[in-house]
């Protein structure tokens, strides 16, 4: 999903555990871990959390651990002082100084290099740390919530991840689950997404047929609320009428025949998944890579590198 606001909808009874966990977790000030597949809507979640706390009305802020250099990253997040390294020409603060009192994010921690994972660790045991090249210490006011679609204890195993910093993150977690597993959402959320879509795309007055609605709610969604939105983005671009119709949408969601049994239908790899999403998003944007690349949820280089992996021209 993009970093634009949804409400987060609660209609499933796996979605509403998600909300009760919510409202709970926000009257803390603990270190927070949200968990789950890409595109399930953690972010969105991360921010209604920090809506609900007492911490409302100070600075959110995040940083994709992932998609940003790992120098840029320590930059980013610790802020450097003049001379710290070669092109540090002024003081920068680091979002951990610019959170003061809110909320900082940290987007695919399971990134983060050893180096960074043990001075974020030290941040977690003393709420101290310095800018790079600095010698002041600064204690960090704000909460910090880590999100992550890796399954960490995996990788701490696999040495690719510190195991003390992730039971420092572990302390309060939250499990998104995916689109498939709450599928009472997938209807009221593709409501939402048209009527916020919809004037965009010049068809404000865009719905859902019958049959399209079974389809939508028949798919699997391996892509989660990101690939529904994709889709119904798409559908919005190439539809010649403003009811949307089975035709509008991929042959994916088409194979999905509203009541054909979960399994029946060809499976498909995550290469065919993703090359059709990113297929559709940048037919949807006309090709522009930044908007497309928002819209995916991943970096402009990223995007440009998997476009040409699968020669979408």
């Amino acid at each position: 999903m993009t970093t634009e606001r949804i409400p987060w909808l609660a209609c499933d009874p796996a979605s509403r555990r998600v909300l009760e966990l919510a409202h709970k977790v926000a009257e803390t000030s603990t270190t927070l871990l949200i968990t789950g597949e890409s595109g399930t809507g953690k972010d969105q979640l991360a921010r209604l959390v920090h809506e609900l706390s007492p911490r409302r009305d100070a600075p959110y802020l995040k940083i994709d651990c992932a998609s940003l250099p790992q120098e840029l990253v320590e930059s980013e997040l610790f802020g450097h002082e003049r001379g710290a390294f070669t092109g540090a020409v002024e003081r920068k603060l680091g979002r951990m100084e610019m959170a003061d009192g809110g909320t900082l994010v940290l987007d695919e921690v399971a990134a983060l290099t050893a180096s960074i994972q043990s001075k974020l660790l030290r941040v977690l045991e003393e709420r101290n740390f310095e800018r790079l090249g600095g010698t002041e210490t600064l204690h960090i006011e704000a909460r910090l919530v880590a999100l992550t679609n890796a399954d960490l204890a995996k990788a701490v195993a696999a040495g690719r991840f510190r195991e003390d910093l992730y039971f420092r993150l572990n302390v309060l977690t939250i499990v998104v689950p995916p689109l498939r597993e709450r599928p009472a959402d997938i209807l009221p959320l593709a409501e939402q997404l048209l009527a916020r879509l919809g004037p965009v795309h010049g068809r404000p007055d865009a719905a859902f047929s019958d049959v399209a609605r079974e389809l939508l709610a028949a798919y699997r969604w391996p892509g989660n609320v990101r690939e529904l939105k994709n889709v119904i983005e798409r559908a919005l671009v190439f539809a010649k009428e403003s009811l949307l119709k089975p035709e509008d949408f991929p042959e994916s969601v088409r194979a999905a025949e509203a009541g054909t049994p979960v399994g029946t239908t060809r499976l498909r790899s995550l290469e065919e998944v993703q090359r059709e999403v990113i297929e559709a998003t940048l037919e949807a944007t006309r090709y522009k890579i930044s908007k497309a690349a928002e819209i995916l949820g991943i970096s402009r280089k990223t995007l440009l590198d998997k476009r040409k992996k699968y020669g979408l021209n």
